[in-house]
């Protein structure tokens, strides 16, 4: 028969395999919460500049935006984005055509994971500018895949797992005599 303290030693490493197994991953990246001007908003007048805000705040230096006009290749950003907390802002310059506009970012997040992503919007009334060719502009590069999942806790839970295992497999596995003289 088994002793009390081995029952409760295997009761525990069943319950912490299951909350491992049963535990969601954590998601901890940046996610917009907010656009100027909105996303699929249809405004009169251009907007002066892009500002974009997240639920965290952002690193600096690693942050790309391209606003994109009617015909998908024209630039329409004035300048640098800047970073200050979880907001981005980038000014712009006049607008063209009457159109689509697309702004396409690429964030790094303080859990250093890049989000990229878009937001459109409609200028409903023609600006005075002409476009930029897209070859004076860098568009942002495609960012790696972000939802990738890190390996490190999954290799910690199964240490851990491992190591209760041989503890139990260890206490039941001992001879009878020992575990009546010890319990």
């Amino acid at each position: 028969m088994r002793s009390l303290g081995t029952k409760t030693v295997a009761t525990l490493f069943l319950v912490a395999t299951a909350a491992l197994l049963a535990a969601p991953a954590a998601d901890a990246h940046s996610v917009l919460v907010s656009s100027t001007p909105a996303k699929n908003a249809s405004i009169a007048t251009a907007p002066a500049q892009v500002s974009l805000e997240f639920n965290e705040p952002l690193e600096h230096g690693f942050t790309q935006l391209a606003v994109t006009g009617p015909d998908g290749a024209s630039h329409w950003e004035g300048g640098q984005p800047v970073v200050s907390g979880p907001k981005v802002t980038a000014p712009l310059r006049p607008l063209g055509p009457a159109g689509a506009y697309t702004v396409r970012y690429r964030v790094v997040s303080a859990d250093g994971h890049p989000v990229s992503g878009t937001i459109g919007f409609t200028l409903t009334a023609a600006g005075p500018a002409n476009a930029v060719p897209a070859a004076a502009a860098e568009p942002p590069r495609p960012a790696p895949p972000s939802d990738s999942i890190p390996v490190w806790p999954w290799v910690f839970g199964a240490v851990i797992l491992l190591v209760t295992g041989i503890t139990v497999a260890r206490r039941i596995g001992r001879a009878p005599a020992e575990r009546s003289s010890v319990d």
